[in-house]
């Protein structure tokens, strides 16, 4: 059994018993007054809150909905939430979006778009001081993931370890360090001699003098796979889907795009995640 299902068991075994002595759960309301919207941990909380700002704003103007931004502390609690109907809408990383699908009734309707693609990719990166120049002098060392349910900054990055010959447990040390920049930082102070994380928050962490380039080099980059997907309930009132989904498609408000370093959202379906899915079959993450 992997780290990641016995990390799903713990909780979800507890979520259990929770429910199960409590007194039985409402219906979800179909047109609630407030929309409790998730976004990914991948980052400082209250970073990403302020950094966010202008979207509450835009969604209660929009709306005419209050809005409750979300920032759980990782991927699994992010999930449960919105399987136990605790969120209306989510920011999922392509896996824990997956992942989330598996668990709830969901369903995907936009993803961020980047210079007319809704595509993305991840990187491997190395530090420099420690002579990591390619995926291979990585043998031996530390190497830091993000949550173990991140697409970007696990799920990816490790299967192209393993295309280059490395297992982990067997050719290096896998350690989680819970989010994208703190997977940077850790290459960057050697804590860790390599990493995996999203190339936009890489780049991002470069452009705020986070990261420095003097410290830490790109070793690799992935092909290219589906982006971050908006989701939502599937049980919210269709009136209300409707305008979510106009507001996110006709979203072109600087401020709001820019925390996303996107361009806009356009349509997305759970099809487009299946190549997500047979990567994750691969890797034996479930």
């Amino acid at each position: 059994m992997s780290l990641l299902q016995r990390t799903f068991g713990a909780v979800m075994g507890l979520l259990l018993s929770v429910s199960v002595m409590a007194s039985p759960v409402l219906a979800a309301d179909a047109d609630p007054d407030t929309l409790r919207v998730a976004l990914l941990p991948d980052e400082n909380a209250a970073t990403i809150i302020k950094q966010n700002q202008p979207l509450k704003d835009y969604l209660e103007r929009t709306l005419n909905k209050r809005i409750e931004l979300v920032v759980t502390t990782d991927y699994s609690s992010m999930i449960e939430a919105m399987r136990f109907g605790r969120l209306e809408l989510a920011y999922f990383g392509p896996l824990s979006y997956t992942l989330a699908k598996s668990r709830s009734d969901i369903e995907p309707f936009a993803a961020r778009v980047k210079k007319g693609s809704t595509t993305y990719k991840a990187v491997v990166i190395g530090n420099i001081a420690a002579g990591i120049t390619s995926i291979g002098d990585l043998k031996g060392q530390q190497v830091a993931y993000g949550d173990q349910a991140s697409t970007s900054s696990h799920l990816i990055p490790k299967s192209m370890l393993r295309e280059a010959g490395l297992m982990e447990g067997e050719d290096y040390t896998e350690n989680f360090a819970g989010a994208h920049d703190a997977v940077a930082v850790a290459v960057q102070n050697n804590n860790a001699q390599g990493g995996g994380l999203s190339k936009p928050i890489f780049e991002r962490l470069v452009e705020r003098d986070i990261i420095s380039l003097e410290k830490v080099r790109v070793l690799a980059e992935s092909k290219p796979f589906p982006q971050y997907p908006w989701a939502m309930r599937s049980d919210l009132n269709d009136a209300l889907k409707e305008a979510i989904r106009q507001a996110f498609y006709t979203l072109d408000d600087e401020a709001v795009l820019g925390p996303f370093k996107s361009d806009g959202f356009a349509p997305i379906s759970d099809s487009d995640y299946d190549v997500v899915r047979d990567l994750q079959s691969e890797l034996g993450l479930s």
